[in-house]
This record gives structure tokens, C-alpha cells and sequence, in this order.
């Protein structure tokens, strides 16, 4: 097989030399070549750094505009102004949790160069908004639809946008309280499991009865993506808890080997973060080359840099690590006076700011937002006298989501790597490392509130007996460093050693389930080296472990099935476990399992008030039970199994029958299970434009608890969340490595990279993710220079 750069060179064999533009713009140092390769990366060379990171901003506008400037607008709470008063709430929302502390302290967080680099970024991203203000750039389609027009961003735009990172653990400390309440301690138990174990230390002096669900209305507001429904149409909402608990949390994998244990010799490092899909695509993959930085990767396309990627020493992946850095307070409000509360023996003011929204074809309205000294206020109920108040690390300074990837992604050894680990601050992560020198490490990092007195998994007063006292740092988590086993991987599992002190320092204790994990674990543990194929396998590795333990259960309901339900009791016994777009098994399975069984369980183990806040339940604890049954499915433990495999899984075969016909053997995966990525303005598109801006409809692979992650909304089966960007990166020979972006790194309708990565990466295929001059210049399609006025 040829390697993927004797395939570039085989393409390049004979080729046109690349088309040339150019762009003359103010705030360059000197010139910027910007080399577009035929996947629609941009391969910068500047001859600084400020340069280098002017032409990232440059490009994030002239690939993303309009989705950099929702970025902008929604973080800052100026949806309003572009959309109309429909967005009043949402932006009062989002001004809530706007970071409102000191700018020097925050700047000073990141490093020294850190103002400049983004100050430069911010300074690209103006230069070509100025150029489609002045006509000499296309304005992107969508701000037609809507009758807007890009604005101008500053330097302090991108690090008081807050609310777009993952965080925890505000919606679960509500929903135990509500729990709790309703149900007891075992619902709640039951409902999300805590790991390591542990009993949540219930507040003194709080009735959980008190925490309204309305506290999380704002929060789920500012973190939500703007809703574009079609004129005349009402814009549905979830409920607060249900939306609050359905928001992004833990899922990404990344793994590396060592190599001893590779068939190159040398570390192979992948990483495959998962967000919601959409379109364009969370991740822009770019390249940036200047003296003293060289560096590839993917990152969110509205802050300068790549999170997740390597220089020319070290790779470095990630995946979400589950520390609390949240916590809701109570406070009671003064008897004749709404605007002070409870504090020690006294009482104190709310702080009150006053804010004006402008409003699209209308007066601007004013907003008013209440502070207490913990942070924003979510929620008043002036009957009760009580007031709700979120304390959140993420609005302290230095918590703006992947920025400290500005220091970390320059690092040149392990000991400089753990040197920012030890500071960084938001969100909670797994930061994988491999570098050149043969070495992988892992490193938990972000910082944590002490708490003392409490565990931050409900509710506290906020009279003063329940306060932070000071930070936890990542060196207070634990590390990992050229293990023994010559692996090394993080799948959100609960990673605390056996020996980590716990019950001192409280990180988190709600994590995601191991069934990724334990896939990972199986396939890197065999007794065979691995090579950059392999690990393109496993990150898109479709074998369901859920599947493996339950399916064997099924033994007692073929006795007793009827012949429809005999024949998928048949096919799921002979079925190898993966969920592939071929297979009927799959199908059977995963409406089974989620649409069914899962429900089954929860109505059979939890009272029907505490249901809604189960959701399906904890996939884990489910397996679990029904590999183990107890008293809690009722006083014949095995009975109450049976009844409910055999009775979950009749209904999921009537509903396949409904869905997709009476012939079994055309019941696949892949009629169920597509990626249907919609524009998010689709309800205001004609036809035409439709048909140009929501890419094709395909089937795909994996499901919710597959490393090939693939989670889908059970009403319809329909793709929801998995991995847009993949990379596998072959330590030291970095032109061997790959990567995907779906459905393209582009976010113009018009480019030829707007959908052309999204058919390839529902196949599992990968493109080269060249880095080389040499081979960047074989692949590339278009170079653009900007040049300074």
C-alpha cells in the first residue's frame, strides 16, 4: 500500500500550478503566504508570530464568517440586534455570564504574549470583515437571509464570552435535589451513578424541596445555539431540567501507544473529541508556521491557535475530565427588602447592572442583571423570599475555554507541558501527550474549588457557611507517564487511581460510563503492534459492549417468544456485536435498547415522579441490574427480568415493523441511522437554497456507546453528537498522519469544502494531514497572499 505521501505525490504528478489571490490589508507586519490544501486546511506562513496569528483571524473570517460572528453575537448577547426582540431573553442570558473581573489579571492568566496573539487575531478577523463591508469580499449568504451584516470584534470579546465551554455540575446538582424530594436518596442513586462511591452530604438547613427547576432557564439560554424558526412560527422550548441535562458534557476519546508497541517504532497518538454535529463544523483544522511556532491541528474557529494537535516535538489530544466547578446557592431574601440577602449575621446588596439591548427595527430594551458576591442571579421567587445565584470557576479569570492551548501547543517536552498543565483552568481535561523523544504521559488538569464542609453535589445555603476556600491546580490531580503496559488513553471514564485522595479533595465524582473505555482498553491490550491504520480502526470502531453483556441474557425469552419475536432473538444471538450500517442485529438492538428496555427499567425501579429526571437512566447501572437482578425490580427479582427483556424487546420488534416494514431482512442500520446535518437557518431557506446549504443525507456507523461514537435522537435515529474531527498523528513522521473534519472545513455554501470531507468520514476514511513544506506544497490547491497596505 502506498504510504499517504506517495499518494500526494501521485496526485501532484503533472498538475497546474495552484491558482493565486491576493488581499492588501492594514495591521500586517509583511507578507502572509496562506497555502489552502485540497481538504481545506490553511497552511500559514508568516514571518511572526503576530503575522501568523493576523492571517488565522483572516482566514477564520474568510472561511466562518457568519458562524464566528453568531459566535460573537450570542456570547455576547447581541443576538437581538441581527434577529429581533424573540432573542430578548437569551441575550439577557448570556450578559448574565459574561466575565466581568479584572482584564489585566485575566490577560496576565495566559502568558505574556497571550493579549497580542488575540489582539492580532481579532485584528485578521476585522481586516477581511472590512473588506465585505467595503464590497470587496462576498458577504456570506446568511446574513442575506437575515438582513445583517457582520460587526467588528475587540480583543476582550474573546475572552469575556464564556458560556460556550463544558462544565459541570450545576444541571445535576438540581436534578439530585429535585431527586431527592421526590424520590429519596435510592432514586437519585439510581438515576446517575457517583463514582468513586460516595453519599452526597445534604446541606444543613436546605429544604431540596425549594430548588425550583427555573433556576436553570438562563443557563440553558446562554449555552443554547440561536433557534432560526420559519416567520409565524413559535419557537419551542424544552423543559429547563430536561434541556439542562441534554446540554454537551463528557464524550471524547483519545489514546496513545508507545513505541515499543507500534509498527513503526515510534508513538502514535489519536484524538476524536465529541460535540453535537452541525453546520459548518464545531473545529476548524488550520496550520500556523513562524518563527518559533509551528504548529497543526484543530481548534474552535473563533480563538487563535489549535487545543488539540502537535508542533514539531509533541502531540497532545484531549477529552473531557469531570471536575465540579459548579455550585448553585440559596440565599434568603430580607423581609421588606428584595434587594439584600442573607450573609453571616447581616444582610447585603445585590449588585445591579443595568444593560441596553438593541433590538432589530426597534427601541432598545434595558436589561437588568443581579449579582450576589457568589455570581449571577438565575432565579428570584419574591413569595418564597429566595433568590438563586451560581458560583462558577469559569467565570473567574483565566477560565476561557482552550485558551491556554496558546502555551501548551509550544511546549517541547514533557516537563514544559505539565509546567501549563499545572495552571490551566477551564474546561476539566484529559490532556494526552506523546513526543518525539518516545515518551506518552497523561495529564488530568484544570482547577477545582476546595470545599471542606461539602461535596458540590447539591444545592448549598449561601448565608457564608458553605464557601470556597481557594483553588485545587492540576498538579493536584494525577499523572501519568510511559506506563509499563505501553498505552495510554481516556475515554471520560472515572480515572482516579485506586491510592488518589478522594475524599480530601472532592474533584467531581460524575463521570461517563466505561463502556468506551473498557473497547479501547480490549483492543490495545492484545498481544499485536499497532499502526496508524489500526487507530483510525478503533476511533471509529462500531462494536457495542452493552450489546455483548445483554445479548446473553436473552436466553430465557426465546423459550417462551412468539415466532416474530423468536426470529430477532435468533438474529441477535448470531450477531458479532457491531453496529454497522448493514446490519439488521444493530437495528434490532439499539431501538431495543433505547427506545425500549431502558424505559422498561426505569418505570419498573423508579416512582413515576422522579421519572422525568431519569431520563433513560444511567446505562450503566442498568446493565448492571439486569445482569444482577435485585429486589428493586420486585419480589421475583429473575421473573421481573424476563418479563421485561422479552416484553421490551416484542415492542421494539412492532415498532420496526411500523417504521420500516414487515421483511426483517431489510430492517438496517443505515435506514435508521443517518447523519441529516441541517443548516442552522433551513426553516428560512427556499428550495433552492436548501438543497445547497444542508449537505446529503447518509447512513452511519456506531450508535451512543460505541468508541466509533455515533448518539442519535430516538425519535428519529437521526445522527445527533459523535466525533466531527478526528486526527491520528504519527509521532515524528507527521506527514503520515490523518485526519477528517465533517462535513467539511469550510462554512461558504459555494466552496468546494463546504460538504466534500462528510461522505468520506461517514465511511471512516481519513485524509492526510500533510505538514511538511514539501508536502504541503504537493497538496495544495489555492495560495492566497495577504499583504500589508
Amino acid at each position: 500500500m502506498k504510504s499517504p505521501l506517495c499518494v500526494l505525490m501521485a496526485l501532484s504528478l503533472g498538475a497546474a500550478a495552484p491558482p493565486v489571490e491576493q488581499h492588501r490589508v492594514a495591521g500586517l507586519n509583511a507578507p502572509v503566504e496562506l497555502r489552502l490544501d485540497r481538504w481545506g486546511v490553511p497552511h500559514i506562513y508568516a514571518k511572526s508570530r503576530e503575522d501568523a496569528f493576523f492571517a488565522q483571524g483572516f482566514n477564520a473570517a474568510r472561511d466562518r464568517l457568519w458562524q464566528i460572528d453568531l459566535w460573537r453575537k450570542r456570547g455576547l448577547g447581541l443576538l437581538s440586534r441581527d434577529l429581533g426582540p424573540e432573542c430578548l431573553e437569551q441575550d439577557r442570558a448570556a450578559r448574565l455570564f459574561l466575565y466581568r473581573g479584572d482584564l489585566d489579571a485575566e490577560w496576565k492568566a495566559y502568558g505574556p504574549e497571550a493579549h497580542a496573539i488575540v489582539k492580532a487575531f481579532v485584528s485578521g478577523i476585522n481586516a477581511y470583515v472590512g473588506l465585505v463591508l467595503a464590497g470587496k469580499a462576498p458577504l456570506p449568504v446568511e446574513f442575506h437571509v437575515l438582513h445583517a451584516r457582520p460587526s467588528y470584534w475587540a480583543p476582550e470579546d474573546v475572552v469575556r464570552v464564556r458560556a460556550h465551554g463544558l462544565f459541570g455540575n450545576l444541571a445535576q446538582e438540581v436534578a439530585r435535589a429535585l431527586t431527592y424530594c421526590l424520590g429519596g436518596p435510592e432514586a437519585d442513586a439510581f438515576r446517575k451513578r457517583l463514582s468513586p462511591p460516595w453519599v452526597p452530604i445534604v446541606p444543613e438547613g436546605l429544604d431540596l424541596c425549594t430548588i425550583p427547576p427555573e433556576v436553570l432557564r438562563p443557563y440553558v439560554l446562554a449555552k443554547a445555539d440561536p433557534i432560526f424558526p420559519a416567520a409565524g412560527r413559535a419557537v419551542a422550548r424544552m423543559d429547563p431540567v430536561e434541556a439542562a441535562l441534554a446540554l454537551p458534557t463528557t464524550a471524547s476519546n483519545t489514546f496513545a501507544v508507545s513505541g515499543s508497541h507500534t509498527t513503526t517504532g515510534r508513538p502514535i497518538l489519536a484524538n476524536d473529541p465529541h460535540r453535537e454535529h452541525q453546520v459548518p463544523s464545531l473545529r476548524y483544522l488550520a496550520h500556523l508556521v513562524a518563527p518559533g511556532l509551528d504548529i497543526i491541528g484543530a481548534g474552535e474557529p473563533a480563538m487563535p491557535g489549535v487545543s488539540l494537535g502537535h508542533n514539531q516535538r509533541i502531540a497532545v489530544g484531549l477529552t473531557y475530565h469531570a471536575l465540579d466547578q459548579e455550585d448553585l446557592y440559596v440565599y434568603e431574601t430580607k423581609p421588606g427588602d428584595a434587594g439584600s440577602y442573607r450573609y453571616g449575621s447581616g444582610w447585603e446588596p445585590f449588585k445591579v447592572v443595568h444593560e441596553s439591548i438593541p433590538v432589530q427595527g426597534q427601541a432598545a430594551r434595558v436589561a437588568t442583571l443581579k449579582f450576589t458576591r457568589h455570581g449571577p442571579v438565575l432565579f428570584e421567587d419574591p413569595g418564597a423570599r429566595r433568590a438563586y445565584a451560581l458560583r462558577a470557576a469559569w467565570l473567574e479569570p483565566g477560565m476561557v475555554p482552550y485558551l491556554s492551548s496558546l502555551r501548551y501547543m509550544r511546549a517541547q517536552t514533557w516537563k514544559a507541558f505539565l509546567e501549563v498543565m499545572g495552571q490551566h483552568g477551564l474546561p476539566g481535561l484529559n490532556y494526552l501527550y506523546a513526543d518525539t523523544r518516545g515518551n506518552i504521559g497523561l495529564a488530568p488538569s484544570g482547577l477545582f474549588p476546595r470545599r471542606s464542609t461539602w461535596d458540590g453535589l447539591l444545592p448549598v445555603p449561601g448565608d457564608g457557611r458553605y464557601e470556597w476556600e481557594g483553588w485545587r491546580h492540576g498538579d493536584q490531580l494525577p499523572r501519568w507517564f510511559n506506563p509499563a503496559q505501553g498505552w495510554l488513553g481516556s475515554a471520560n471514564e472515572m480515572n482516579l487511581p485506586p491510592d488518589y485522595p478522594y475524599r480530601e479533595r472532592r474533584p467531581g465524582f460524575e463521570w461517563g460510563d466505561l463502556f468506551r473505555y473498557d473497547r479501547i482498553r480490549e483492543v490495545l491490550s492484545a498481544d499485536r503492534k499497532v499502526s496508524v491504520l489500526d487507530l483510525q480502526a478503533l476511533q471509529t470502531d462500531s462494536l457495542s459492549l452493552p450489546a455483548r453483556r445483554l445479548v446473553r441474557l436473552l436466553d430465557p425469552v426465546s423459550r417462551e417468544a412468539g415466532d416474530r419475536l423468536s426470529d430477532a432473538v435468533r438474529r441477535l444471538k448470531a450477531w458479532d456485536g457491531r453496529v454497522d450500517v448493514d446490519s439488521v442485529p444493530a437495528t434490532l438492538f439499539e431501538v431495543w435498547l433505547h427506545k425500549h428496555l431502558r424505559p422498561a427499567v426505569v418505570a419498573r425501579v423508579l416512582p413515576e415522579r422522579v421519572r422525568r429526571l431519569a431520563g433513560d437512566g444511567d446505562l450503566g447501572l442498568i446493565v448492571d441490574l439486569l445482569e444482577h437482578p435485585d429486589a428493586s425490580l420486585g419480589k421475583d427479582p429473575e421473573a421481573a427480568r424476563r418479563d421485561l427483556l422479552q416484553s421490551s424487546l416484542s415492542k421494539a420488534v412492532k415498532e420496526l415493523e411500523e417504521r420500516l416494514g414487515p421483511e426483517a431482512d431489510t430492517w438496517t442500520w443505515g435506514r435508521l441511522h443517518r447523519v441529516h446535518l441541517l443548516h442552522p437557518l433551513s426553516d428560512r431557506l427556499d428550495a433552492i437554497q436548501r438543497g445547497r446549504m444542508n449537505p446529503e443525507v447518509l447512513p452511519v456507523a456506531g450508535s451512543h456507546e460505541t468508541v466509533g461514537r455515533a448518539s442519535f435522537r430516538n425519535s428519529t435515529f437521526d445522527l445527533t453528537a459523535g466525533a466531527s474531527v478526528r486526527l491520528v498523528m504519527d509521532v515524528g513522521s507527521w506527514d503520515n498522519s490523518m485526519a477528517t473534519n465533517a462535513p467539511g472545513q469550510s462554512g461558504d455554501p459555494g466552496s468546494p469544502h463546504y460538504q466534500d470531507l462528510l461522505r468520506p468520514w461517514s465511511k471512516g476514511q481519513y485524509f492526510p494531514l500533510v505538514y511538511s513544506r514539501k508536502a504541503v506544497e504537493r497538496a495544495t490547491e489555492r495560495i492566497i497572499w495577504i499583504l500589508p497596505k
